[in-house]
């Protein structure tokens, strides 16, 4: 028994030994910032996912320059030790910030202990700092009707809702030289912004050069100016131009990847502010929603109402909020909760949540983020300060002793009657990695769990308190932060 035990820990040396010699694979770019990204700090944390294989412990190569030759004047080099989790990163310094408003090139490569490289990974994102400063100004426009020229499914193209981000349209192959997708609009509307999203994973269908018309009779076209891309590389694409008005709008496709081209979404967006949304005369609560169709991932409003019956609820899709909207309600609310969603912020139209921002920034009221909402605390200081973990902490899937353990490391008001370490419900595959400087820490497990702002009342938590689960020991979160919201509100 002895000899076999001993033959089998030799050929398990042997085989890892086999493994570690062919060195470490590739690092994926996926997690923050993803393929051509907007970043909005010019000191950005760039994350990715570790390398499989080779020897430990391995490091990174990383490379940043303005040309994808990675040989010029602005070569930036790094090396960092690989992170005890799935995600690796690299914090920009301050007193050594990138160029802004320019298209950097990013490149990784693991080394691991015997000195064996791995082959890199390359990505690129652009960098405007000022892009999330404020409202974006813009408000969706949502087609009554989709046709194309060929393929099934067309109607994937203007679902939005967060399945729609996993549903594709594709041209029937081998179709002819190019295809089109026409979008009624039942009206003439004005439109300046156009969002195309295809699937990352997958650069079979990815749009190389197309172009969009614009027609009020559906019959007699006319091209956009400054609406057209030639030699695209990525999977989706934001277009701006002069506004102009018309019903019908036709996307012409003339070069693709692969043998079809394929789209997950279409999105078109007009200059316009949200209007004001009803609200009672009685103390309430905004609840922002944060899911891709505007509502809230769980039963939120549901929960507050359980929870502080004194309260009403007022929800309002994520990109409907706004200073501007917060200053004209006549009847403020007493507190803002930021809600959860379930999709990729990679796959997203950022520029749709600046509004969102602006009320975690600039609102004189309590404000709780819960989930994805707690990431908007991040995301106002900075889009790569939250990244994808690599993993999803999902607790229900969990067995009961494999259930995150949170500890509460600042003793707060929100914190009242919950032990610690305590349970609450995770749905979540992206965290904060970084705060800024006005924010600290309040609890945590292996990543940030709960955190708030040094000189507001401004709370996040990754967890879910609105869950109703027998395990949630976070209840009282929820609880606690309605009552000190209604509390300020009468002082």
């Amino acid at each position: 028994m002895k000899k076999i035990s001993i033959s089998i820990l030799m050929l398990f040396c042997f085989l890892s030994t086999a493994i570690a010699s062919d060195g470490p694979g590739m690092p994926t770019l996926n997690t923050n910032p993803s393929l051509d990204v907007i970043v909005t700090r010019t000191t950005p944390l760039l994350s990715f996912k570790n390398a499989e294989g080779g020897a430990l412990p391995k490091i990174y190569e990383v490379e940043l320059d303005l040309s994808d030759s990675f040989n010029s004047l602005n070569l930036r080099k790094f090396n960092l030790p690989e992170s005890n989790g799935l995600v690796s990163a690299l914090q920009i310094k301050q007193n050594s910030p990138l160029v802004n408003k320019k298209h950097w090139m990013w490149r990784v490569r693991a080394v691991d202990a015997n000195g064996h490289k791995g082959p890199w990974a390359v990505s690129k994102f652009y960098i405007d700092s000022e892009s999330d400063d404020h409202y974006s100004g813009f408000q969706r426009v949502y087609p009554k009707s989709v046709k194309t020229s060929s393929g099934s499914n067309p109607e994937f193209l203007i679902d939005y809702s967060d399945a729609g981000l996993n549903s594709q349209w594709r041209a029937s192959p081998p179709g002819p030289n190019s295809e089109w997708i026409e979008l009624d609009l039942g009206e003439s509307k004005e439109i300046s912004k156009i969002w195309l999203l295809a699937e990352f994973e997958n650069t079979d269908g990815w749009l190389t050069d197309f172009h969009w018309l614009a027609s009020n009779d559906g019959l007699n076209w006319n091209k956009i100016h400054n609406a057209n891309v030639k030699n695209s590389n990525t999977y989706r694409s934001i277009l701006d131009f002069a506004p102009h008005k018309a019903r019908f709008w036709r996307l012409k496709i003339t070069k693709f990847k692969g043998y079809a081209p394929a789209l997950n979404e279409i999105m078109l967006f007009t200059q316009a502010q949200p209007e004001i949304p009803n609200i009672p005369t009685q103390p309430y609560v905004l609840v922002i929603g944060n899911q891709r169709n505007g509502f809230t991932f769980t039963r939120l409003t549901e929960r507050i109402s359980e929870l502080e019956p004194k309260l009403a609820v007022v929800q309002i899709p994520f990109w409907k909020a706004n200073m501007a909207m917060y200053n004209a309600l006549p009847n403020k609310p007493v507190a803002i909760i930021l809600s959860g969603n379930n999709a990729n912020y990679n796959e997203l139209p950022m520029f749709e949540y600046n509004g969102e921002y602006e009320l975690v920034r600039e609102a004189p009221i309590p404000i709780l983020g819960i989930c994805a909402g707690c990431q908007m605390n991040a995301f106002a200081y900075g889009y790569t300060r939250v990244h994808s973990m690599g993993w999803s902490d999902i607790s229900a899937m969990r067995p009961q002793q494999n259930r995150t353990k949170i500890n509460i490391e600042i003793k707060d008001p929100i914190f009242k009657k919950i032990p610690t370490p305590f349970i609450a419900p995770e749905i979540h595959g992206w965290a904060i990695y970084s705060l800024s400087d006005n924010y600290e820490v309040i609890a945590k497990s292996d990543y940030i769990q709960a955190i708030r702002r040094k000189d507001n009342m401004r709370y996040g938590v990754q967890f879910h308190p609105e869950i109703k689960v027998s395990y949630n020991q976070a209840v009282p979160v929820l609880k606690n932060f309605l009552k000190m919201a209604l509390e300020r509100a009468k002082n």
